[in-house]
């Protein structure tokens, strides 16, 4: 986990989300914004149609790719946002999957949330994230 970023955990609170439920940062002279990082390959062209996890895959790859582009890492993040076009929670689940596997022990808080449409042509799956690097 980043120097950065505290993770708060709460025994009030359930213990089912596979999440943090609040993040604090203490001191950082930068703050990382993300736009929301889409399954899109280097050609523009959306990857994995129809597949909830592949589009995770790809998107979660871009995220770090975009965090690495601004000095940061996946154990930097402070916060993620999940959009799934679905409004079927299994597929919810299944992107999310994807997620928490990149984040590994680093479980920041997040928000996981069924949208109408997303902005490109096939896009189910669209991840942003605020990161607070060393």
């Amino acid at each position: 986990m980043g120097h950065n970023v505290e993770l708060v955990r709460d025994d009030r609170l359930s213990d089912v989300a596979e999440y943090a439920y609040a993040s604090v940062v203490r001191e950082s002279a930068r703050v990382v914004f993300t736009a929301g990082a889409c399954p899109l390959d280097q050609e523009g062209n959306t990857v994995a149609v129809g597949d909830y996890a592949g589009q995770a895959e790809q998107a979660m790859r871009n995220l770090v790719s975009a965090l690495d582009s601004a000095g940061a890492r996946l154990a930097d993040v402070a916060k993620t946002t999940v959009y799934v076009a679905s409004t079927k929670r299994a597929d919810l689940v299944t992107a999310w999957e994807v997620v928490r596997d990149f984040l590994g022990e680093h479980d920041p808080p997040s928000t996981l949330l069924g949208v109408t449409v997303l902005g490109y042509d096939d896009q189910l799956v669209e991840v942003e994230a605020v990161a607070v690097p060393e």
